[in-house]
């Protein structure tokens, strides 16, 4: 299926590693010029030096998505180089299990506030500063990466958080459906990057197991009985990055390989 996304042009937050390089990687791929964004510039370059020559123009744009000013001078900066912005994967976000303050009485506020500025207002501001260059040009897509966590009591902060980016989902797509742009969630679960090791490693010492045992007890918590890749994830976001998801919007799409014993309708 062609995905239509040759020329398109797509800013990728979070696009230094992980679900947001993976997703990176997929809309090159499929001839489109992308803006990866993140904090760490070093990490940035290295980045676009991997996707060099993989389909569409990259920039490594570096920028903070907490800072309001830093995302407005991005935006400008991807139209200068780029001409405009017809797509926006929102993914600049800590995973939940690298937060710290598992309960009511252990999450500060501080923590609570840092996962808003990230996570709800960070991706609010990313998609204020594209959303009236999409409606001026009659087309668009929005899609937030957010996770299974909004389905799930296990974290206070990330599903407290992960709900908020649905719920603004389902708003923003109401306000700029109508008018030519589509605004997704979709939800991982525990997807395998470059933090995978480190967390079985963790769970293999704090359950008395080995690695190969605390994998598998990860792997049962889907119903495809095994984790799925950044790189699936990324296959999904990339077709509703596409104007092949004209039917999809203000919905969230579940990409973290079936959860057992859940049914969602």
């Amino acid at each position: 299926m062609d995905l239509q996304l040759t020329g398109k042009r797509a800013i990728v937050t979070g696009g230094s590693r992980g679900i947001g390089f993976a997703v990176a990687a997929a809309l090159a791929a499929e001839g489109a010029d992308v803006a990866l964004v993140a904090r760490d510039a070093g990490a940035l370059a290295e980045a676009a030096g991997r996707l060099a020559g993989s389909g569409g123009r990259v920039l490594a744009l570096p920028a903070d998505t907490t800072d309001d000013a830093s995302v407005r001078a991005m935006v400008d900066a991807v139209v200068a180089d780029l001409g405009g912005v017809d797509v926006l994967v929102n993914a600049a976000a800590m995973p939940a299990g690298t937060i710290s303050g598992e309960t009511a009485a252990t999450t500060s506020d501080e923590v609570m506030r840092e996962q808003f500025e990230t996570k709800v207002l960070g991706y609010l501001r990313c998609a204020r500063a594209v959303a009236p260059l999409m409606v001026a040009a009659g087309w668009g897509r929005i899609v937030n990466v957010s996770g299974l966590n909004a389905r799930s009591s296990s974290s206070l902060v990330g599903s407290v958080r992960n709900v908020a980016v649905a719920a603004m989902t389902a708003a923003l797509a109401e306000e700029l459906g109508p008018k030519g742009v589509n605004v997704t969630v979709v939800h991982p679960g525990l997807t395998v990057t470059e933090r995978t090791p480190a967390l079985v490693a963790a769970r293999a010492e704090r359950e008395g197991v080995d690695q190969a045992e605390a994998l598998a007890r990860f792997a049962r918590s889907t119903t495809i009985g095994r984790l799925v890749t950044a790189e699936e994830v990324a296959d999904v976001v990339a077709f509703l990055a596409s104007p092949r998801s004209a039917a999809v919007n203000g919905d969230a799409v579940a990409v973290g390989g079936g959860q057992p014993g859940v049914i969602h309708y």
